[in-house]
């Protein structure tokens, strides 16, 4: 006879040889659960995420066109982040400055609504915007 008695309390039912961890609840972003709605956590740190090239009003391309003020992509990267840091204030509608030109915007639409260079911006008065940002 041996020694040691064995707990019936200790053996699994059914005849299992060994307890079953019990599965834990997914967890958004973790490793072998399913993606999350949103952004990576890689375009998070680049801020990239929800990061578009803003729309143009026909009025602001008429604007660009008349007043020669031409966007390469830089340019166009660069305001569509001064829009975003504007949204994230929860503004509304905002003046972007950029290189000497003022970008009138409606954040929430994401749309350019006319730009003013430095030569037409002598004693202009900007009305209905919320915030300023200098990108």
């Amino acid at each position: 006879m041996s020694s040691v008695a064995h707990n019936p309390a200790l053996i699994p039912p059914g005849g299992l040889t060994a307890p079953v961890a019990p599965k834990a609840p997914a967890v958004p972003g973790r490793a072998g659960t399913t993606p999350a709605n949103g952004p990576s956590f890689a375009e998070v740190l680049q801020g990239t995420h929800g990061t578009q090239a803003p729309n143009f009003s026909k009025h602001a391309l008429d604007r660009l066109s008349r007043r020669g003020i031409e966007l390469d992509s830089q340019s166009l990267a660069r305001l569509s982040g001064g829009i975003q840091r504007a949204a994230a204030k929860g503004s509304r509608d905002s003046v972007v400055f950029m290189d000497g030109t003022a970008f009138v915007v409606s954040v929430k639409n994401n749309t350019v609504i006319t730009a003013v260079g430095s030569e037409h911006m002598r004693e202009h008065v900007f009305t209905n915007i919320d915030s300023a940002v200098i990108a």
